[in-house]
């Protein structure tokens, strides 16, 4: 199936129509918007002959370029015309641009002609019009149509070392027609230095594209060479600045760009991570898009074959602008050039991202030996996760990244109100510069979800920050943070030093241990992209996808294997159902498992319909891994509830993923709504949107290895030994554990003092806690804890105490409505006590009036029943 090919630059020939996009897997994009009709096909000159010498020089060769370019300037004026059918051919392959990298433009050859066009701007005045005299036209009489100025006497072709060059004079005559050079260049006597310049950078342009042209194998590619020379041409004759004209309108192309879209990626998923960890991802963003200025698209014949069922002629036209401002530029820098990522949107994006992700991170782990420790972690392990994420974005239908209002509705909404994340570059400069599975594309038929793609964590990893109303209420989402005694230096080395394999010592952790979390196997599958998670369903509304048929028939089959008693018609007209959709496991380019579900978005819930994995690859963490990207799923979509009926069979497996039979969804809610089954057991999970439910086993592995470490420096810490009890000597059987004598020092706290009932009413507790304060206070031992320290009083205090507390203060925030709990007051009050202790000598008077204020403040709060007594 062909189709017409895109506007853009006419010339020795161009690509027509075709398939383009794909990616490695062998989904489809969603078609860009269609491009406007192309005018008719312009009948063209044939692009000019090979050259036989050095275009540097004054003759020989220059002269070919200058007779080619004077029939060009014969040709139509320089505007764009509708490209010329032509079959394809062999072009620079996509990817990084780099000196290897086949076709124009590589830094070698950029140097190159910088080099060319600073020698010629510092020679001569003479030898400067000698040049430009080559592609000017004869002003002697009105009759004479010679359009460039030929040496009589043309130098060797190459150029001999042992030579001199000969400055020519400017009553040299035209080996054409035979009026001298100063008649060629009468135009140029008063024009400034500069613009000579100009016009010289210009002329080297031209003779570079002039060799792209006969180089250049691909008919597209060399379509739009010959017509930016063509058009430099023209400037030279006119000394007029290019304008790229025609059809294909002028940068920017789209908006929101990449670069804005990719910046409202990084406000949208991280903004409430703390700087450092949102530093390294405002890296990660840089680095991508750093990646797309330099990246060589593949040509619309390449994406023909690659993908014969895409529409190229949105990607022709897109490629051609590409060319045009953006690759041509970055060596000819006589044309304006421009960011792909401040011109182009996502439509481009789309059409490169899954083969540019693909080869970004193969090339990573081919080089991962060379990078730098710090670099091979930013790009072997953060990077492929920053991909998917950001892909599953960008081939979303429904994300907001891509509004134009994005940042001032986030702003609105509670969001970090920010206007750049990433600090854009420059539009013009000069050149410089997951083991994650290479997904499908998009479909264009079917439904895929937002959390279509691999290794995304279904939407909010770790990085979402929830919205304001995702929350379950304005005081919780409010509630103040209780600062811990920890210096946060203290976590920040711990941190490191459990992250870090280096500083670790015992055996090797490269394999998974016995007690390692049920996900653990299934998580590092998904980075290594053995295994992809896929929301897909079926679609009235668009043309059916042949790959989202296929899965949604290996789910349907799935289902029938796994689910025996259920009827194979019902799994089938549900899977296929428009209103149900199923997460889908992918392994090895086949459905193992999936989980079928109806969201009922109005009602608060969504019901679980089928959930399963093909029996011989169970056991191996996926169906709590499925879960997991579930839940994030629904977080996004602020639905936080989830219902099921579970057979006898699965009751234990939604037991493990947080399921119970305590429903929280109201009765009136889900009646009528879910499908019933006979002899099954009706299950609710509740979902908190503050969890990464994907990340939550790590997250806990983490937290249990920090406290441990913690326990371990605090164990080292305490040095004092007490001698061994000996009331067990009299027929003791038990004591409490206060009585143990330094169990304190140790940082232990009564389990009781948590045990006590908290005032439901907050004016009854805001009255416990007033009266409970004021006894403190009016005590005789309170004197010295009355108001803060002073630092005349106490000189290094605050060195010593990072976290100060005095009554006076406690007054205050009592009277502000600050103890919302009975825990925040008691924290405060103990950490009084705890700081007097921690600054002063247990023999001082403060350390004594400290022990007794707080037996005092124990006493009370057991008197009012804040805890067991």
């Amino acid at each position: 199936m062909s189709e017409a090919g895109g506007a853009g630059p006419a010339g020795g020939g161009g690509g027509g129509g075709g398939g383009g996009g794909g990616g490695a897997g062998g989904q489809q994009q969603p078609p860009p918007p269609p491009p406007q009709p192309p005018p008719p096909p312009v009948p063209l000159p044939p692009p000019p002959p090979p050259p036989q010498g050095s275009p540097a020089t004054g003759g020989g060769p220059a002269r070919a370029a200058a007779s080619a370019a004077a029939a060009a300037a014969a040709a139509p004026a320089a505007a764009v015309p509708a490209p010329v059918p032509a079959g394809p051919g062999p072009a620079a392959s996509s990817g990084p641009a780099s000196a290897e990298s086949p076709g124009v433009g590589s830094g070698a050859s950029t140097a190159r002609i910088a080099v060319k066009k600073a020698q010629l701007r510092s020679a001569p005045r003479a030898k400067k019009l000698e040049k430009l005299g080559v592609y000017s036209s004869c002003k002697a009489e009105e009759s004479c149509k010679c359009n460039g100025w030929k040496n009589p006497n043309p130098p060797p072709t190459p150029p001999r070392a042992d030579v001199q060059q000969i400055i020519v004079s400017l009553t040299e005559s035209c080996r054409s027609c035979s009026h001298t050079l100063a008649t060629h260049v009468s135009h140029l006597e008063n024009v400034s230095e500069e613009e000579m310049n100009r016009l010289l950078g210009i002329v080297l342009d031209v003779e570079y594209l002039f060799t792209c042209v006969h180089k250049e194998e691909d008919a597209d590619t060399k379509q739009v060479y010959f017509y930016l020379f063509k058009l430099l041409r023209k400037c030279i004759l006119q000394m007029g600045k290019p304008v790229v004209e025609g059809s294909l309108e002028s940068p920017p192309f789209e908006k929101p760009s990449i670069e804005q879209g990719v910046n409202n990626f990084v406000h949208y998923k991280f903004s409430h991570l703390p700087s450092k960890e949102r530093q390294t991802i405002v890296e990660l963003a840089k680095m991508f898009l750093n990646r797309i200025n330099y990246w060589h698209l593949e040509t619309p014949s390449q994406r023909r074959l690659r993908a014969p069922n895409d529409d190229v002629a949105g990607y022709k036209v897109n490629y051609t602008r590409w060319l045009c401002y953006c690759h041509v530029p970055q060596f000819c820098d006589s044309l304006p050039r421009y960011e792909t990522t401040q011109v182009f949107g996502r439509t481009l994006l789309r059409s490169v991202f899954t083969v540019m992700r693909r080869q970004l991170l193969e090339q990573a782990r081919q080089e991962k030996d060379k990078l730098p420790l710090e670099k091979r972690t930013l790009i072997l392990t953060h990077f492929p996760k920053f991909l998917s994420m950001l892909e599953e974005e960008v081939y979303s239908q429904s994300s907001p990244i891509w509004d134009q209002d994005f940042l001032a509705a986030s702003s609105h909404s509670g969001q970090l109100g920010i206007q750049t994340v990433i600090n854009p570059p420059p539009v013009a400069r000069t050149v410089s510069y997951n083991g994650s599975p290479s997904s499908l594309e998009q479909p264009i038929g079917g439904s895929m979800s937002p959390a279509c793609k691999v290794s995304s964590g279904l939407e909010g990893n770790r990085g979402e920050k929830r919205k304001m109303n995702d929350l379950h209420s304005l005081e919780e989402a409010k509630r103040p943070r209780v600062v811990g005694d920890i210096p946060i230096e203290l976590i920040n080395e711990v941190m490191s030093t459990i992250t870090d394999p280096a500083a670790m010592l015992g055996p090797e952790t490269n394999f998974l241990s016995a007690h390692s979390a049920r996900d653990e196997a299934a998580r590092l599958e998904e980075r290594r992209g053995v295994i992809e998670f896929h929301v897909v369903g079926n679609s009235l509304n668009q043309k059916p996808n042949k790959k989202i048929m296929m899965w949604l028939v290996g789910l349907q089959n799935v289902f029938s294997h796994q689910l025996p008693r259920m009827p194979k018609e019902y799994i089938t007209r549900l899977v296929f159902d428009p209103k149900h959709k199923t997460l889908a496991l992918i392994k090895d380019g086949r459905v193992i498992g999936g989980i079928c579900f109806r969201m009922f978005p109005s009602q608060g819930f969504t019901e679980i319909v089928f959930c399963a994995v093909t029996s011989n690859e169970q056991v191996k963490g996926y169906g709590t891994h499925l879960m997991n990207h579930l839940k994030e799923y629904h977080i996004k979509h602020s639905i936080l509830n989830f219902l099921t009926y579970a057979d006898e069979y699965a009751i234990g497996y939604f037991k493990k993923q947080g399921f119970s039979k305590d429903i929280k969804v109201p009765k009136t809610k889900y009646v009528g709504y879910i499908k019933d089954y006979e002899g099954a057991t009706l299950m609710g999970c509740e979902l908190n949107p503050r969890i990464p439910y994907t990340e939550f086993s790590v997250i806990i592995k983490k937290q249990k290895e920090i406290i441990k470490k913690l326990i371990e420096r605090k164990q080292a810490q305490i040095r004092k030994v007490y001698p061994g009890l000996s009331c067990f000597k009299d027929g003791v059987r038990q004591i409490p554990i206060e009585s143990i004598p330094g169990i304190r020092e140790t940082g232990w706290k009564p389990s009781g003092k948590e045990r006590g009932k908290e005032p439901k009413d907050p004016d009854q507790l805001y009255s416990t806690l007033k009266n409970i304060l004021q006894q403190v206070k009016s005590h005789q031992s309170a004197w010295p804890f009355m108001e803060p320290v002073k630092r005349t009083e106490a000189p290094g205090y605050y060195e010593v105490i990072r976290f100060p507390m005095d009554l006076k203060t406690m007054s205050e925030r009592l009277k502000n409505r600050y103890y919302v709990s009975k825990k925040l007051f008691m924290a405060d009050l103990q950490r009084v006590f705890t700081n007097c202790k921690e600054y002063n000598p247990p023999e001082s008077e403060y350390y004594k009036c400290a022990n007794i204020l707080e037996k005092f403040f124990f006493t009370k709060i057991k008197e009012a029943g804040l805890i067991d007594k």
